[in-house]
């Protein structure tokens, strides 16, 4: 912290002349001080040193975001008041004199962040292994069609004259939790086109497939929020998919497969 405080209006070489000769910085060596101001770069926060943020909670959302902690995947779950905080938060909150409700709102910020960036790298990769998938498994023609637009209201076209089907594809490294988020868009496109098909695909944190099941539009409709009045839409919704729900693999694909290709596309289904 005494790093971001005096670099604003000091030279990095003249704080090196405090700390090294002041009495008040004594408590800590230059070894530590330069370990610091290397932390401190690493994480972006010599970017902008007049950032108007308290010293304190930019600290602390780096030490969040750079620490690799189990549990900050799943916070909004894990984490959902300042009673939940888990003991490694409530230390670093402490150190940094961050009051415990201040500090699970700083949480829940490094949560979102961390989760749209995630949800971005392994939604991607899902789409892909999708596409890699099916056009393996079968004749038909496949495209990536939100590699070059996210207008279409699903990620993965698989043409064929007699069995077409659009796939949104959901992608998770998370295991024992089949979530996703649900956009109007995609919401509007599920219900004017009976092409259109939910497919969840489990990922490891290698982001290989491990598995591949289907969601019914007739399950999620009417699962999403309705809009109540003039002044107000939803947009995007999340979704808890109860294991009731989830069909293994891609039925709607059985007639395109090719004999003996099926694989996570329909488990079951090689012989």
């Amino acid at each position: 912290m005494r790093w971001l405080e005096l670099l604003p209006d000091s030279s990095a070489a003249r704080c090196r002349a405090f700390f090294t000769h002041h009495a008040d910085f004594s408590d800590l060596t230059p070894t530590q001080y330069e370990a610091a101001y290397s932390w401190l770069g690493e994480n972006g926060l010599l970017l902008d040193l007049h950032d108007r943020t308290a010293v304190s909670e930019r600290v602390f959302r780096a030490a969040l975001a750079s620490s690799g902690t189990a549990w900050l995947p799943d916070a909004d779950v894990l984490v959902r008041g300042p009673e939940e905080l888990p003991d490694d938060a409530l230390r670093a909150a402490e150190a940094l004199g961050i009051p415990e409700r201040d500090a699970y709102e700083q949480v829940s910020a490094v949560w979102g962040k961390v989760d749209t960036e995630a949800r971005a790298l392994i939604g991607s990769a899902g789409e892909s292994a999708l596409v890699r998938l099916i056009a393996e498994a079968t004749d038909a023609r496949v495209e990536h069609v939100a590699a070059h637009s996210d207008g279409f209201g699903y990620d993965i076209a698989v043409h064929s004259r007699q069995h077409p089907l659009h796939i949104e594809a959901k992608s998770t490294v998370r295991r024992g939790r089949t979530t996703f988020y649900l956009s109007r868009h995609e919401y509007g496109t599920m219900r004017r086109d009976p092409a259109w098909q939910l497919v969840f695909v489990q990922l490891t944190r290698d982001l290989d497939v491990t598995a591949i099941a289907s969601v019914s539009a007739e399950w999620i409709s009417p699962q999403v929020p309705q809009d109540k009045g003039p002044y107000g839409r939803w947009e995007e919704c999340r979704l808890d998919v109860p294991p009731t729900a989830l069909v293994s693999g891609i039925p709607r694909l059985a007639p395109l497969l090719r004999p003996g290709a099926a694989g996570l596309l329909l488990p079951g289904q090689n012989s």
